[in-house]
Formats: structure tokens, C-alpha cells, sequence
């Protein structure tokens, strides 16, 4: 099985934390403290992430009375985790989306994921969380053969052919070496609409800045149970101390959702899938000069896939674990050793830092977001690509709460689909991770 979610236990020692201590952010308040008494509100919005947060700050801005709730503290779980990409994309390419759905779909969804973007950039500013030290840098896809490379450059001229987006552009064999400092890689496409960040810092920033605002954001307040009145509008949302009573909920727990009975539900729509990542210590200057010197993400095209940024003058390197359970040292071994064979100057550093948590993969690899009931809404499914489109879909969530009709183009979904034979998720997952694993290593 799957490692057990569980409330309240410490989050990883990863460098997010350990920057945002250096910087007094860390322990600085964020909320109102657990929930103590009985409250009555227009939404209350379960989970403290980004998409929770976006949804709060769109309810905020337009005047509506909100709470936020979650088990843990903001930035507990994926939100706090992550390796801090800000991507324009989904899992599935935009041409795939037009062979599958047309060429309109595509536009709808090549303008959400562009969106999302903004929608980060926007937050950033309007908090003025400097802290997060976002960079717009773009994000670079290494390829690591000649027909990954080919795909990916035949999806850049589609891109600019049939959605008139020039932001996508090729790069040689050397000059993705010059760039990142790997020999690994026979050439790469730049997404230049792409960034990255520091993901607690801005989870945390977005946070104090509502409850600046008043909105009320209580930690360490596990929702455990979540009932409706017969014949009666709106949902009781029950936790250990008091009750709260509101018109619509917004469920935002995302591969989290398991950490209570409450909110199990919305866990079966997803297969989480675990991610780990190390970070060197700082590197001398000599390498500093010389490996990925864009300061930008970078990801490869093996179906395994990893991905590698620099942060805090070090080299932070990660991906999927799917055989690993949430902290064993195994996973991040063999992230180490994938470094290294991509990054040969690497091998006499130390790995100062290492963490995982999860992520939350759907059946279609698309985010979900729609509703559960007359008075609920959820959205879920990032697929690894969240800081940016949970910022983005937590808002869309908060306007489908008030009744509106955002377009959502495939993003949309109206009732829960749990994933078909859910209770082989994690056998499943590993045979589909072992299976990839062998075709990488076959240069499949």
C-alpha cells in the first residue's frame, strides 16, 4: 500500500523550510490559530494550499465571507514541497488536446495554462511577497534522444503554427550544454512563459496577506466530518472543537485528501504519486559558474522524469518515486545517482537537504475541478504542473461556488469519477513506474 496521510505530523526538513527560517518567515503567524468556536459563513474552503488560498482571495475580492480550514499548518503539504516550477503547460500536449477534442478545446486550454501564469504573477505583486523571489526565467526540456527531440520541436512548430504562440523555441546539443553544464542531452525546446519560485515562501506570503485582509485561517483544525440537513441548503462542516455552517464548501485537499474520513472521497479521483527531491550543498564557484547558468527549470523526456533547478546557489534535483514510501531512503539514492550521471562534477558534493511528499495524478492527466453536490465544489489533479495552475483553478473553484460559469474548457467536471479499481493504485502505479523505467533504460 500507499504510506498513510496522516494530520499533524512535522513536515520534511527540505531547503524551503530552511530558507524560509533563515529569512524569519517561518515561524512569523500566518492564521487565527485552530478553530475554537462555532462559526457561520458564506464558503468555507477546506485546505490551506494554493488552490484553498486562490479560492479565498477570489471570494475576498469580491466581498464574500470565507474561512479556511486545514489539519496541518499552510505550506504542510504539497504547497510547501514542491520544486517550485511555475509552468505554462498540462501533461498532455496541446497538440494531443486538438487530435483528442479539436482545435478550439486547444486554444481554451492553451489560454488556461497561460493564464495560470499570470494569475502567479499577479498574486506575487499584489501580496508583495518578495520573499518568494520569483523569476519569469522560462523552463527548458532537455531531450535525451534524437526523437524526443524531434517530438518536442514538432510540438514547438505546432504551437506557433496553429495557436500563433512564438514562446516556445529550439536549442542545440551545445547549446543546452553551455546553458545547463550536462553533456546528457542531445538538444531541448525553451518554453520562454514559464519561471520559478520559492513555494513555501509564496504559499506563506499568500496566506498573511489574507488574513491581513481578515479572512480567517485556522491551522491544525482537521475537518472530520462534513454532513448536509435534509431539505435544508448549505453544509455543517464539523471539527474536533466547533462547527462551522455555510452555504457552499470548496474542497481544495488535493493528494491530500485522505488525512481525514471526511474528504476521502475526493481521494479516490486521484493516484497519488510520490515526489523527492535532494538539494546539494552549496556549490564552489566554479561550478556555480558554469551549471545552469539561466537560472531557469529544466526538465528531461525520459517517462521517469526528473527535473533539476538551481536555488540558493545550490543544485536541487528531483522526480517521481514511485516505489519509495514517504521518506525511506532509497528514492533519494537513486535521485543521487541520477544526478551525478548527469551532472559528473557533482559526485564529491553533499546532499544537505532531501524531502518528498505527493502528488496528485488523475486518470486523464488533467486537473479536475467542478462539483460534488448542490453546495460543494472541488478541485484536485495537478499532475505535478500545480503551483501555478492550482493558483489559478482555486479561483475558477470560488466562482463556480458563487454560481458563476468560468470556462474551464476540459478542466471541467461535474460529479466525482474515481479512478477504476482504485484499491490497485499502488501495485498499478509500480508496474506502470517499472515498466517506464525499463523502456528509459532501453532509450525507448
Amino acid at each position: 500500500m500507499l504510506a498513510p496521510l496522516a494530520c499533524t505530523s512535522p513536515p520534511p526538513d527540505s531547503l524551503w523550510r530552511h530558507l524560509a527560517a533563515r529569512a524569519g518567515t517561518l515561524d512569523a503567524p500566518v492564521g487565527s490559530g485552530p478553530l475554537a468556536r462555532d462559526l457561520h459563513t458564506d464558503v468555507a474552503v477546506i485546505g490551506a494550499g494554493y488552490s484553498g488560498l486562490a479560492a479565498a482571495y477570489a471570494l475576498e475580492k469580491r466581498g464574500v465571507p470565507c474561512v479556511v480550514l486545514d489539519a496541518n499548518p499552510v505550506g504542510w503539504g504539497a504547497s510547501g514541497r514542491n520544486g517550485g516550477v511555475v509552468s505554462s503547460k498540462f501533461r498532455l500536449s496541446f497538440p494531443a488536446i486538438a487530435a483528442r477534442h479539436g482545435l478550439d478545446v486547444a486554444k481554451r486550454m492553451h489560454r488556461l495554462a497561460h493564464d495560470s501564469v499570470r494569475v502567479v504573477e499577479s498574486l506575487v505583486d499584489e501580496f508583495a511577497i518578495a520573499s518568494a523571489a520569483f523569476e519569469h526565467s522560462g523552463s527548458l526540456r532537455c531531450a535525451h534522444t534524437e526523437r524526443a527531440l524531434a517530438a518536442c520541436i514538432a510540438e514547438a512548430d505546432w504551437v506557433r503554427t496553429e495557436l500563433g504562440d512564438r514562446s516556445m523555441s529550439a536549442l542545440t546539443r551545445g547549446e543546452v550544454e553551455a546553458e545547463s553544464g550536462s553533456a546528457g542531452f542531445v538538444g531541448g525546446v525553451l518554453s520562454a512563459d514559464a519561471g520559478t519560485i520559492l513555494p513555501l515562501e509564496y504559499v506563506l506570503g499568500i496566506a498573511r496577506g489574507l488574513a491581513a485582509r481578515g479572512v480567517p485561517i485556522h491551522e491544525s483544525t482537521p475537518v472530520v466530518a462534513i454532513e448536509r440537513v435534509s431539505g435544508a441548503p448549505g453544509v455543517i462542516v464539523r471539527t474536533p472543537a466547533a462547527t462551522v455552517r455555510a452555504k457552499q464548501l470548496i474542497v481544495a485537499t488535493n493528494a491530500y485528501s485522505g488525512l481525514t474520513s471526511a474528504t476521502a472521497a475526493y481521494q479516490r479521483e486521484l493516484v497519488p504519486f510520490r515526489s523527492a527531491m535532494i538539494a546539494t550543498e552549496r556549490l564552489p564557484a566554479g561550478l556555480d559558474a558554469k551549471l545552469m547558468t539561466a537560472r531557469r527549470s529544466y526538465t528531461e523526456t525520459r517517462r521517469m522524469m526528473k527535473w533539476f533547478r538551481r536555488a540558493d546557489g545550490r543544485m536541487l534535483f528531483g522526480g517521481r518515486d514511485a516505489f519509495g514510501k514517504e521518506g525511506q531512503q532509497t528514492g533519494f539514492e537513486a535521485l543521487r545517482r541520477a544526478m551525478v550521471a548527469l551532472f559528473p562534477d557533482l559526485a564529491g558534493l553533499r546532499i544537505e537537504f532531501q524531502w518528498s511528499g505527493y502528488v496528485g495524478m488523475t486518470f486523464n492527466a488533467l486537473p479536475h475541478v467542478g462539483r460534488s453536490d448542490d453546495a460543494t465544489v472541488f478541485c484536485l489533479g495537478y499532475n505535478g504542473a500545480g503551483v501555478a495552475m492550482a493558483s489559478l483553478v482555486g479561483q475558477q473553484a470560488a466562482a463556480l461556488a458563487l454560481g458563476e460559469t468560468p470556462d474551464l474548457a476540459l478542466l471541467a467536471q461535474e460529479g466525482l469519477r474515481p479512478v477504476p479499481f482504485h484499491s490497485l493504485r499502488a501495485p498499478g502505479v509500480r508496474l506502470v513506474a517499472a515498466w517506464y523505467q525499463f523502456l528509459d533504460a532501453m532509450g525507448a
